[in-house]
């Protein structure tokens, strides 16, 4: 027993450097059989069946799709006109109730003039039920729905409830909104 309360049951001739490459060859044997396992394995598959590649990238997409609501929220909960206009494509159309906003100036006016989240005289964060975001993708293009509610922070009410249904695009491999429809949503739908 040593110091530690630890008996040494090391039986004689043991050496650690010799069971340490043996048990790494066993090691690498095993992950190489498996590697050819799942090389072998992936070659049969069926054309009905995506790649894991595609579906690898597909969720990419979606992820970068949904990036744009958080951007989004973020932008308008602080204000940031430049960062909202991040999110649109040069030759996007933003359609309100009355208006569509076409080209990235008009809509960039529209958010530093006229939208209430934006006014300095609201104090107010905006925040999204993720419950009702979907997003899909096919290839360079995509849709984008997500509804907002703008809260404000003093008072701790929600002043404005909006939608906001979007056509995104893959323009110079960023994910930007092409055509965007901003409504009321039907609150009992949920």
């Amino acid at each position: 027993m040593d110091a530690f309360g630890s008996l040494d049951i090391t039986a004689p001739g043991w050496r650690p450097r010799a069971a340490c490459r043996t048990a790494r060859g066993i090691v690498g044997r095993i992950a190489a059989s498996a590697l050819l396992v799942v090389v072998v394995g992936g070659c049969g598959l069926s054309s009905g069946s995506p790649a894991p590649a595609t579906d690898l990238q597909k969720q990419a997409d979606l992820y970068a799709i949904d990036q744009i609501e958080v951007k989004w929220h973020k932008a308008s909960s602080t204000k940031d006109v430049d960062l909202m206009m991040t999110l649109w494509a040069d030759d996007a159309t933003f359609t309100t109730a009355t208006t569509t906003y076409t080209g990235k100036a008009a809509i960039h006016d529209f958010f530093a003039t006229q939208a209430a989240p934006f006014k300095p005289e609201n104090n107010w964060v905006s925040d999204t039920p993720a419950y009702k975001l979907r997003a899909t993708v096919d290839g360079d293009k995509g849709t984008l729905y997500f509804e907002c509610d703008y809260v404000d922070v003093t008072t701790k009410k929600v002043m404005v409830v909006v939608s906001a249904d979007q056509q995104v695009a893959r323009v110079n491999g960023v994910w930007v909104i092409k055509a965007a429809i901003s409504a009321t949503p039907d609150l009992g739908a949920y």
